[in-house]
């Protein structure tokens, strides 16, 4: 039997230590329904219900609805209505969690992503100045909200919370940038891959792996300067283009690792002045270029003309497989986009670009708010929309998971209401994806700004004074089983888990990692006792240097789902 294995079953004491540090244990009269995700192969839909006014329709029961898939009927298996999480006590000293009590307990989650990637300076200065009169006017009490940031990467600008002074001030902080994007800026995304910086080089779980993006540097074959010219100016805007796709789909990729754990729709309140991409590649438009490139008057045309027809036609297919994944990624997390529009009311305003904002919107099952000056209304809407919504869960009839998109109605049995909701989801198995590394998983979601909450655990991080074995640094992981998947498996239920534990220098460089593993098939009175308690794994690490961070990670093998969570490490 594995080391790991005895572990678990021949420490009881810890769980003592767990439960009498705070951290109680499930009774089996208190053991949740198991976390609902794609990995189980229940799909949630979320649908906002209003009167033609716009007022929220509580008391709907699942008999009011129709549910398709494809044009077949669904059966309804599971039916919930918004409710708050119970805060949890206050953790003691070295006991640290990403479950939900703990990461946004009370209401409807709700994140404002403050986007400058893809936003012009003066338009930041704008809808800065817009999100601190709606924090002012209009944030109730009660509501919660964390807020993002996203330049060249996805950073924090505050976590959640409902204290609108503490909203106030991080809006404060946010400081509008250009932002100038180089050769070296980003590197291609890989199964959920975070932006190459400095914090994404890590010893076995190397992201830095994955290949550079192929970005064109735009070559001219004209003999005309001004025809030069225009083919490099084409090539740069395009490249640039490229590199804000491939920056904000990692950032996606990483909100979705983040939210994704947490129970119920999340609100993305994305203010942007463009968005790169939509969610659906087969549905993009064609742009003008595009369509110019395969006209017969090519003999006419000068070369940066050329050059733009064939920089637009490649970018409407060179991330589209990045691009349906990071779309199967938000539908499992149930997260609604809601894009709020920089520009406001402006002659100027792109049309294309709005067009893309309400696309993101109806693919997730969000509202656009364009070309309006009163951007910060916008975002009241979201919050608005929490108190009319309802969630469907169906295992589709079709039990083939090929990666091709499904579409998705809803239709209620009564007259007169209006109904919002994601148009459809990929039904795609992210182990199953052609390149998959679940170390390049793992790696990136160490390196998010804030813990991912796809595998729900506890941990117990016990210094060199305290260990059982004199310099070594304990860490206790206890995992809730509701978040991991188990298999059937000969009279039992098989469980196939990675652990890790990771130090990171104060510069954002791994310099230690280490592992462990289970895969193993429990009787079944086990399987029950894992459900209840947990599972629970101790392992050993270091000594490590000075002034650096833990960070650990719980990854579910079969799904390739990842949890983390960070420590400060102590050598006493």
């Amino acid at each position: 039997m594995p080391r790991c294995l005895n572990r678990w079953i021949f420490v009881p004491a810890l769980l003592v230590v767990f439960m009498g540090s705070g951290v109680a244990q499930q009774n089996s009269s208190e053991v949740p329904a198991p976390t609902i995700r794609v990995s189980t192969r229940m799909v949630l839909v979320d649908v906002v219900v209003t009167d033609k006014q716009g007022n929220p329709l509580p008391g709907l029961k699942p008999d009011d609805f129709i549910l398709e898939e494809n044009g077949k009927t669904q059966k309804i298996a599971a039916f919930t209505t918004p409710e708050d999480i119970a805060a949890a006590p206050p953790l003691p000293p070295g006991i640290y969690s990403n479950r939900p009590q703990y990461r946004s307990p009370g209401g409807p989650i709700n994140v404002l992503l403050l986007d400058a990637l893809n936003t012009e300076y003066s338009n930041q200065a704008y809808a800065r100045r817009q999100m601190l009169q709606f924090v002012q006017e209009q944030y109730k009490p009660g509501q919660r909200m964390a807020i993002f940031t996203l330049t060249g990467s996805l950073n924090v600008l505050q976590d959640f919370t409902s204290d609108p002074e503490v909203l106030y001030a991080a809006i404060q902080r946010y400081k509008p940038s250009e932002q100038e994007l180089t050769p070296v800026a980003a590197r291609k995304t890989d199964n959920g891959a975070g932006p190459a910086t400095a914090q994404s080089t890590v010893n076995s779980l190397d992201a830095s792996a994955l290949p550079v993006s192929d970005a064109t540097t735009g070559a001219g074959g004209g003999s005309a300067l001004e025809a030069e010219l225009h083919s490099f100016e084409s090539a740069s805007a395009a490249y640039n283009q490229d590199q804000r796709t491939i920056l904000t789909v990692n950032a996606l990729n990483s909100l979705a690792r983040i939210l994704g754990g947490l129970p119920g729709r999340k609100n993305v309140i994305w203010v942007t002045g463009n968005i790169p991409f939509t969610l659906i590649p087969e549905d993009r438009n064609v742009t003008n270029a595009e369509l110019e490139e395969d006209l017969p008057s090519l003999n006419t045309r000068r070369v940066g003309e050329h050059s733009a027809g064939n920089y637009a036609a490649t970018f409407r297919t060179a991330h589209a497989d990045e691009i349906r994944e990071i779309a199967a990624r938000l539908a499992s997390a149930q997260v609604a986009i809601y894009p709020v529009d920089t520009r406001g009311l402006s002659l100027s305003t792109s049309v294309d670009a709005q067009e893309v904002m309400r696309e993101i919107a109806r693919d997730t099952g969000g509202r656009a708010y364009v070309n309006q000056n009163e951007i910060k209304f916008g975002v009241q809407r979201a919050f608005e929309d929490e108190a009319a919504t309802y969630t469907l869960g169906y295992y589709p009839e079709n039990k083939k998971w090929d990666d091709k998109y499904r579409t998705i109605k809803v239709k209620i049995k009564r007259d007169g209401l209006d109904l919002q909701y994601r148009r459809g989801y990929y039904a795609f198995q992210p182990t199953q994806l052609k390149g998959y590394n679940p170390q390049t998983e793992v790696a990136s979601a160490l390196n998010d700004v804030a813990p991912s909450t796809l595998v729900a655990f506890t941990a117990r991080v016990v210094p060199p004074s305290a260990n059982s074995i004199p310099g070594k640094i304990g860490v206790d992981f206890l995992v809730d089983a509701s978040t991991l998947s188990a298999e059937d498996a000969s009279g039992g239920k098989r469980f196939n888990v990675a652990f890790y534990a990771t130090v990171f220098s104060p510069q954002g460089k791994m310099v230690a990692e280490y592992s462990q593993k289970i895969d193993h098939s429990f009787p079944v009175d086990v399987y029950k006792q894992i459900v209840e308690k947990g599972m629970l794994l101790h392992m050993d690490i270091g000594p490590a240097p000075a002034n650096t961070q833990l960070r650990l990670a719980v990854q579910d093998n079969e799904t390739g789902l990842v949890g983390t969570l960070a420590a400060p490490l102590t050598q006493q």
